[in-house]
């Protein structure tokens, strides 16, 4: 897989919530744009004072030219991201890890939470109408971005902790809801840990296939420094073992079955 640098130009950059600080950024980087997959990442150089690149999720690529990036500020780094101004040039790595497998003619669901919705984007995009998208917000103000589904037909169900949206509740009453209610022949989840391993239990118990986003912090982006490992299990001499493997080269997507939640 390539992993290009690239200097790429800032096409928009804006704060897309008033009730917490999410922002995003289109950037055209052609080389990147025209080779990222659904789930894969970029790391991005946070200017003077950051020894590290941020690794952010791919929200979309644009036309073979851009790609959207959706993300929350959190320090330093997505501080000077969110800095950014049209015109300014921003290094990157990428695209890197392991994407969401596609599966053609077939159903999807798209379970996030919080900023997990924003990878979902990409995969969705290319079931359309085949998708259906359950998003789970803590109260109506955090709720964002959704209209980025519904412009590709994919139809959007949101559900609040509080309630404020109308149903109070959690995302994975409406998995279960949806499963009971209709097809589906694969799930893919972002979110929480605590919500990506019930919404797993979930898909295991219905019989679904079921992928995940993990996130961890990383270091070099490229599995030299194993900063970024999770624990998973395999079945190796027809005995179960466990197996800790680096998230953004062999993920951030896993076959939720293999991860080890506890």
């Amino acid at each position: 897989m390539n992993k290009l640098k690239d200097n790429a130009l800032v096409y928009e950059s804006r704060k897309i919530s008033d009730a917490a600080e999410l922002y995003e950024l289109v950037l055209e980087c052609p080389d990147i744009a025209g080779k990222a997959l659904p789930g894969q990442i970029v790391h991005v150089a946070c200017g003077e004072g950051t020894t590290l690149r941020r690794p952010i999720s791919v929200c979309e690529t644009i036309d073979g030219e851009k790609i959207r990036l959706c993300y929350e500020v959190r320090g330093k780094g997505t501080k000077w991201m969110s800095e950014r101004k049209t015109g300014e040039r921003i290094s990157l790595l990428g695209p890197l890890g392991h994407g969401f497998t596609y599966h053609d003619g077939k159903r999807a669901l798209l379970v996030g939470g919080g900023i997990g919705i924003y990878p979902l984007l990409s995969i969705g995009k290319k079931y359309g109408k085949d998708a259906k998208a359950l998003f789970g917000f803590r109260n109506i103000s955090l709720i964002n971005s959704t209209e980025l589904f519904e412009s590709h037909d994919i139809p959007v169900s949101v559900i609040t902790d509080d309630g404020s949206n109308g149903r109070k509740g959690f995302v994975t009453e409406l998995v279960r809801e949806e499963l009971e209610k209709n097809r589906t022949d694969i799930i893919y989840v972002c979110g929480p840990r605590g919500m990506m391993a019930a919404v797993a239990r979930i898909a295991a118990e219905y019989g679904v296939e079921c992928e995940v986003s993990m996130e961890e912090r990383m270091g070099c982006g490229v599995g030299a420094c194993l900063a970024c490992v999770c624990k998973t299990m395999f079945v190796e001499n027809n005995e179960a073992a466990e197996k800790y493997k680096r998230v953004c080269v062999d993920g951030p997507v896993f076959d939720a079955k293999e991860i080890i939640w506890k």
